[in-house]
């Protein structure tokens, strides 16, 4: 395999888009990406979750290519529910390091505004087992608050211990001028907050959002063209684990995430503890804790209380959701692995503003499509 690298990023703000469709959504983020490295793409990978369901447009490869005037090119969507930007943005990261093309381009784009909630609910759901859980009504959120109420009983946690995630997010997305929520909030608020699904409440709960995201990868022989700093896209990997929760032998270790995170991590040559930022899943803070302990950055059992201790902050020893996260960025759903990666880059190309993590030189992104039954994992290294 080549190296390949990430040089262009575009993303639109997260948010209530009502005067842009899928279309406009998605070429601004193109557009903004082509700004930075306009180079001949030839393969365009476009990560949608529910533009068929939701906002009443398939075959979004060839949509967006259109629109975008790239001609006829190589085009198709890619489809993993939440993990979609990550699927998609490993099969770009296929086609240029095996050679098959020089450029490609993937953009992540989610239209879910125009519809109610209940709509938006029940689209989500159909990322769940069709006929063990959401035939039953079980939800996302309802799913995760299970495995809240799991963890708890578990580990001798209660409702407090999970606040930092929610307050660590929106911190950070005050500063982000892209992000959904620019506001802060404090532990007492989240758990003043209505709950949506016990334990879960309103304030550690993403919204799903209106976004896009687009990044153009390209070859080395074409990055050492471009100026500043490289930043080389070293591991991708893709893993499932069992869809539904009751075919799970354990229900706090995500095989999915364990999976793909130790492939990317081989594929990349990088030990755990040289990350210094990364970006997860983390619509709910029970997500992340999931995820950091499958992952292996934090030993089961521990992960609410290293963040309580600050470890994800900014100034922490693994900085998380450094720009609002799914929580506070807002959760654009398929695109929300394209988001992650715009993100890192600017992290480790020093671009990052307010956001900024110090002397940041290794991210990893992962998101995860339903429970965690799909994951995707990148890593991401500078290289001056």
């Amino acid at each position: 395999m080549r190296d390949t690298y990430i040089v262009g990023i575009g993303q639109t703000p997260v948010g209530e888009h009502w005067e842009a469709g899928l279309l406009t959504l998605a070429t601004r983020a193109l557009a903004a990406a082509r700004a930075e490295a306009d180079l001949p793409i030839t393969a365009l990978f476009v990560a949608n979750a529910f533009g068929g369901e939701l906002a009443g447009q398939s075959l979004l490869g060839a949509a967006i290519a259109d629109a975008a005037g790239l001609g006829p090119i190589e085009a198709l969507r890619v489809e993993a529910g939440g993990a979609s930007g990550g699927v998609a943005l490993r099969q770009a990261w296929l086609a240029v390091a095996s050679g098959a093309c020089e450029v490609a381009a993937v953009v992540g784009v989610e239209k879910v505004t125009d519809l109610l909630d209940a709509e938006v609910e029940a689209a989500l759901a159909q990322t769940l087992d069709a006929e063990y859980e959401a035939a039953l009504g079980l939800t996302q959120s309802a799913g995760w608050a299970l495995l809240q109420r799991r963890y708890m009983h578990v580990y001798g946690y209660d409702e407090a211990a999970f606040t930092a995630f929610a307050v660590n997010a929106h911190a950070n997305a005050a500063t982000n001028p892209q992000a959904q929520y620019r506001m802060a909030i404090s532990a007492e608020q989240v758990l003043a907050s209505p709950p949506v699904a016990a334990p879960i409440r309103l304030l550690d709960s993403a919204t799903p959002a209106d976004g896009a995201a687009a990044l153009i990868l390209a070859s080395a022989a074409i990055a050492r063209e471009l100026p500043g700093p490289r930043v080389r896209l070293a591991g991708s990997a893709v893993a499932v684990g069992p869809h539904a929760l009751h075919a799970r032998a354990d229900l706090l270790w995500l095989e999915a995430v364990a999976r793909s995170t130790e492939q990317a991590l081989r594929l990349a040559g990088v030990a755990r503890e040289a990350i210094d930022v990364a970006e997860l899943s983390d619509q709910h803070a029970i997500v992340a804790t999931l995820a950091l302990e499958s992952a292996g950055l934090a030993a089961r059992g521990t992960a609410p209380a290293l963040a309580a201790d600050g470890l994800i902050r900014r100034d922490g020893a693994l900085p998380l959701a450094t720009f609002g996260g799914c929580k506070a960025r807002g959760d654009a759903v398929g695109a929300l692995g394209v988001y992650q990666v715009v993100e890192l880059t600017q992290q480790l190309r020093g671009t990052a503003g307010a956001n900024q993590v110090a002397d940041a030189r290794v991210a990893l992104a992962q998101c995860l499509g339903g429970l965690g039954a799909t994951a995707a994992t990148q890593v991401l290294i500078r290289e001056e």
